[in-house]
């Protein structure tokens, strides 16, 4: 089992998430998050003040998938969240040890 993790801009999010229901990812976490990174940030004016945003507004994107969905599952994510510009985002990949159900005590993939 791996667990995926990946940063993208919000408005690709109902994109990423439709492609990876069709692959069969039945649940995943979303967290409202900010980033810092190439894309820099910029700086808005409030009530005639100026003033510097370095943290741009992202969505982290995290699902434990069988291993043998990753490679689909990553390119899923590539493809929806692609806009070609510099800020569409990153995508982590980790092994996975064990997952749990806790309500029924499932263990594995068919905790899944």
């Amino acid at each position: 089992m791996k667990y995926v993790s990946a940063v993208i801009r919000p408005r690709k999010l109902d994109d990423v998430r439709a492609a990876l229901q069709a692959l069969g990812v039945s649940g995943l976490t979303v967290t409202d998050v900010r980033g810092y990174g190439r894309q820099k940030g910029h700086t808005e004016v409030y009530r005639g003040a100026e003033y510097a945003v370095d943290f741009r507004p992202k969505v982290k994107i995290d699902a434990a998938v069988p291993a043998e969905l990753l490679e689909a599952v990553i390119n899923a994510i590539r493809e929806k969240a692609n806009a070609g510009s510099i800020g569409d985002g990153k995508i982590f990949v980790f092994d996975l040890e064990n997952v749990i159900r806790v309500r029924t005590g499932e263990a594995g993939a068919d905790a899944l």
